[in-house]
């Protein structure tokens, strides 16, 4: 392969763990990728490394004293010609940019929404780890595939299994005839079998102590709280074109099976392999072709046991919560979202306890207006809306006490709580 056929990736959250796997990936195959790209928002130290190891020809850094001092660094270093680019503005300018081939979206967070977009809309081989993209705009984002001729690829260990066990066409999208319905699988993270005694007392180090997967800590939490599943579940429906009840969820502890699709005939097929996301990672950088990620071989006799159980929805209520407001649709699962955000960083910072994440979700939900979001815009206000009221619920301390609801989006109470303590109307 030339160097006119060198596929030119652009790593959009290079310092997280999705963006080092990804480096870690194109490292290993530099005959056939170019890293054109990096972004993140304002890890000097770390992309300034990168910059120097991958010799990128663009380095976006959102916060703009960050990228003032990358950018004296870069220049004081000799043979190093990146270019330093500043704001939000330019993480949509190198998704898009004529040059690009390749773009991993893994800016975590509502931050990453416009740059996948933007990527869509260019027509670019689009690998997908940001799962807000999806979750808050996915009619939204699905039409920019569909209008730009994107790619689509699913980084997500658990879609990236369904997208390998499903018939796709020449753009990667996937073909669902004879599919009876797909099957999610969920490690149970940290506290699986824990029951909400227990959960009341547990510590965000806890909650970050993911047994099988090495995550930032926001996500470690998502996945202690199920919370995650429900996220990936609204993907799927999206990824998939299936509703959510075509959808299951199992707890699979071994992390090996990583999801499944049931067929009409009573087939299952499902894809196995340890727990490394660059796994997924290789699997979208090369698709339709294979190339070593560096992943050990999966030993099955090493793994000895593969074992399943429902989830607790009693015990862990914010897949339930996530599953409704699927059902929901509209602008449900964006104010699920924002407000599951909140609430987890909440929870990090020792302001609210592990079981007052969900309390906060269903108050959230039932205190700001559903709509059904045209664009990106309408889909950021709603967003905005939530997570300010969130935020008030939370500085009000109105989770004290309350309870999460067993069954249903609404937590009257507690929104009736808030307006009588003269929150502010949102």
């Amino acid at each position: 392969m030339g160097a006119a056929d060198l596929q030119r990736v652009a790593v959009l959250g290079s310092n997280g763990s999705i963006g080092v796997n990804t480096l870690d990936v194109l490292r290993k195959h530099p005959d056939r990728f170019e890293v054109f790209a990096l972004a993140a928002r304002r890890s000097v130290d770390a992309i300034f490394e990168q910059c120097r190891q991958f010799q990128p020809r663009y380095a976006v850094l959102t916060d703009e004293s960050s990228a003032a001092e990358l950018a004296r660094r870069v220049a004081a270093e000799r043979g190093l010609k990146t270019e330093v680019l500043a704001g939000a503005g330019a993480l949509e300018e190198v998704a898009a940019h004529d040059d690009v081939d390749t773009v991993m979206a893994a800016i975590v967070g509502s931050a990453g929404m416009a740059s996948a977009m933007a990527a869509a809309r260019a027509g670019k081989r689009l690998l997908l780890a940001n799962k807000e993209a999806l979750v808050t705009a996915g009619s939204l984002l699905m039409g920019a595939v569909e209008e730009g001729g994107a790619i689509l690829l699913p980084v997500d260990s658990e879609h990236n299994a369904i997208f390998q066990c499903l018939p796709v066409d020449a753009r990667a999208r996937p073909q669902r005839d004879g599919v009876a319905g797909l099957i999610l699988t969920a490690s149970g993270g940290p506290f699986r079998g824990k029951n909400r005694e227990f959960l009341q007392q547990v510590t965000p180090e806890q909650a970050c102590a993911h047994p099988n997967w090495d995550m930032g800590r926001k996500i470690s939490v998502d996945s202690a709280s199920l919370m995650n599943k429900g996220l990936e579940l609204a993907e799927a429906c999206w990824l998939f074109d299936v509703s959510e009840d075509q959808v299951e969820v199992v707890v699979h502890p071994q992390s090996i099976v990583h999801s499944l699709v049931r067929y009409d005939d009573g087939s299952v097929l499902a894809q196995l392999g340890e727990p490394d996301m660059r796994t997924p990672i290789a699997c979208c950088l090369a698709w339709p072709e294979r190339i070593d990620g560096g992943v050990k071989a999966l030993d099955l006799v090493a793994a000895g046991r593969l074992d399943f159980e429902p989830p607790d929805m009693m015990a862990f209520p914010c897949l339930r919560i996530a599953r409704e407001c699927i059902a929901s649709g509209g602008s449900a699962m964006a104010v699920c979202n924002a407000a599951n955000e909140v609430a987890v960083a909440a929870f990090l910072e020792g302001q609210i306890g592990f079981l007052d994440i969900a309390v906060v979700i269903e108050a959230a939900l039932s205190g700001i207006p559903l709509i059904e979001p045209r664009s990106l815009a309408e889909v950021e206000d709603v967003d905005r809306q939530a997570r300010a009221f969130a935020h008030q619920y939370v500085k009000q301390g109105l989770h004290k006490g309350a309870a999460v609801s067993t069954g249903g989006r609404s937590n009257r109470a507690s929104v009736e709580s808030v307006e009588s303590k003269g929150a502010a109307k949102l």
